[in-house]
């Protein structure tokens, strides 16, 4: 077997220019310094990256560029989640050719009411991996609104193929890893936080191995997860301790827009904002992010200039 992927992973933001069309240059520069700033390796298309404001296309373009600019230096998650089984299984195919090392997928779900039960599930995720030979992730998030057990992942992850990664971040995120990898041992190759990592140290201490969050800071977190599986727990809660202000502030006022302000603080990105309808941050709370994320001088406030 292949050596499982651990550390951070954070997710890579979606680089706009400010007529809302996609900047790739400025695309390449955000994946470089999130290398530079130590990532083991990166998501990209997911929700932090505004996946569901991207017509097909630019998902495929966004791709592309950053798996060719990557060049192999780190590996790349792809999130492919679609509601429609044969086209997530199109999309992850499309990723897997493109070089991807793992797809990461929301189980099937529309809007606010529109779910399908557990066998159905099942069968989801197991098309989705008979169309590839790289590990699936299962984003387990509640934006999905679709329960799934401890037990229920854990009799995919021993069912399905390729089928072994799980990103949780749910309330409770904890409690869900620990009876997962009870309940599916040696088939729960990848346990993993999210989130922004604001439940991260609990989640290690439940036997998390990955942590996928933010882009902004990934030295930061580098600083938590290093001393943690290193064995000094010690210097894990402190450096939590000392990130959490600004984790808090990216995970409950700045969101999915706290990592590109950083970046275009930091000269990185020329433009930070959303594609609309996604409103800007309020001047207020961009102000109070900087004020936190000063105190800690992160690469991202210095690396462009």
């Amino acid at each position: 077997m292949a050596e499982a992927y651990k550390g951070v992973f954070p997710v890579v933001p979606t680089i706009f220019d400010e007529r809302g069309g996609l900047d790739l240059a400025g695309q390449r520069r955000c994946v470089d310094f999130m290398i530079d700033a130590g990532s083991h390796g990166l998501c990209i298309l997911a929700n932090f990256s505004e996946q569901f404001v991207l017509s097909d296309h630019e998902r495929e373009v966004l791709q592309d560029t950053i798996l060719a600019h990557v060049a192999g230096r780190v590996p790349v998650i792809v999130t492919t989640t679609h509601f429609s089984s044969r086209l997530c299984a199109e999309r992850s195919r499309r990723a897997q050719d493109a070089g991807a090392a793992m797809v990461m997928v929301m189980p099937p779900y529309h809007g606010a009411t529109i779910r399908v039960p557990e066998p159905a599930i099942f069968d989801f995720y197991s098309l989705v991996s008979d169309a590839i030979d790289i590990p699936i992730m299962v984003q387990d998030a509640p934006v999905a609104g679709t329960p799934l057990s401890a037990a229920f992942l854990a009799r995919m992850a021993r069912e399905i193929k390729n089928l072994s990664y799980f990103k949780i971040e749910v309330p409770f995120a904890a409690n869900k890893l620990r009876d997962m990898i009870a309940l599916g041992g040696e088939a729960i190759v990848g346990p993993w936080d999210g989130e922004e990592a604001i439940t991260l140290m609990a989640d290690l201490e439940a036997g998390a191995t990955g942590s996928m969050t933010g882009g902004g800071y990934p030295d930061g977190i580098r600083q938590i997860t290093d001393a943690w599986f290193a064995g000094d727990k010690e210097g894990a809660a402190e450096a939590y301790g000392r990130w959490l202000p600004l984790i808090n502030y990216e995970n409950r006022q700045g969101g999915l827009l706290a990592a590109k302000a950083l970046m275009k603080e930091g000269g990185v990105i020329a433009c930070e904002a959303g594609r609309h309808p996604i409103p800007a941050l309020s001047p207020a709370t961009r102000a109070g992010l900087m004020t936190v994320a000063r105190r800690l001088d992160p690469l991202v406030l210095r690396w462009g200039r």
